[in-house]
């Protein structure tokens, strides 16, 4: 016989979980919804296999959605508008036209920093093969060290005013 407090866990919380994690609700909201703590949300998603898939299944095709979005961000996209102007006699006017979004530069770099990394994504190279202090010799560091320590006195009593 289980120890214990029985669990508040119910079969209906399934679908009602991946409608929450398809309108992009955080597993903190999620357990809020629930009336529970995060730590018992994490418990059910472990225990439950049911419960777990449909939280996945719901970011999942949230995550599907902004990634669309995304990509029409960044190639661009036409969309129904209205403009509305006031006639003479004042009564607004509306007028239907087809607006053009132009490609987002920062969508593209994003998607292709993702999407092709080695080609774009942020590297630095660093050379490890010497150490600029091992390629100092004992009197040349010294120097430097005192060079330092003389910058940071003239720092320390430059007037504030200049």
């Amino acid at each position: 016989m289980p120890g214990g407090r029985p669990t508040d866990y119910r079969v209906e919380y399934v679908e009602q979980a991946e409608k929450l994690a398809n309108l992009g609700a955080t597993d903190v909201q999620v357990a809020d919804f629930f009336g529970i703590n995060t730590s018992t949300l994490y418990l059910w998603r472990n225990t439950h296999e049911e419960f777990s898939k449909a939280l996945k299944t719901g970011k999942e095709e949230l995550d599907n959605r902004v990634e669309q979005s995304l990509f029409h961000r960044a190639m661009g996209f036409e969309r129904d508008a209205v403009k509305i102007f006031l006639s003479k006699d004042g009564t607004p006017v509306t007028v239907p036209y087809r607006e053009q979004v132009p490609p987002d530069t920062t969508a593209c770099i994003f998607w292709l920093k993702n999407r092709r990394r080695a080609e774009w994504r942020d590297k630095i190279e660093l050379d490890h093969t010497t150490s600029p202090i091992e390629a100092l010799t004992e009197a040349e560091l010294r120097d430097k060290l005192a060079g330092l320590t003389n910058d940071a006195k003239s720092t320390d009593r430059s007037d504030p005013n200049s």
